[in-house]
């Protein structure tokens, strides 16, 4: 969108008045300037999305190990429970990487 503003602004150019020229250059600025913060937004919803997910994703699996390593004979319950609360888990990366790609297209 910020792009096909600028491309419209910069046909125009040769024909426009000091006003609209300032006008531009201020466009132009508050595109520019925004966008390295998006990105910061983009790599921390990422990293501490990612980081949480593995870190929580790790301590099932490690919670999980130790009750098998208990009652060998409820691996197959607790193997189906471990799946399904891992499914759920990873749910937070991918809405943190839909947040990511939603910021990335506004910037």
């Amino acid at each position: 969108m910020n792009g096909e503003i600028i491309a419209s602004l910069t046909q125009n150019l040769a024909t426009a008045t000091p006003e609209v020229l300032n006008a531009t250059t201020e466009i132009v600025k508050a595109t520019t300037t925004s966008t390295p913060y998006i990105l910061y937004a983009v790599a921390a919803c990422m990293t501490i999305g990612a980081s949480i997910c593995a870190i929580t994703q790790g301590r099932v699996i490690e919670k999980v190990a130790e009750s098998i390593a208990r009652q060998p004979e409820s691996a197959s319950d607790l193997r189906g429970s471990m799946i399904i609360g891992l499914a759920m888990v990873e749910s937070m990366a991918i809405y943190c990487l839909l947040i990511a790609i939603l910021l990335l297209l506004k910037a």
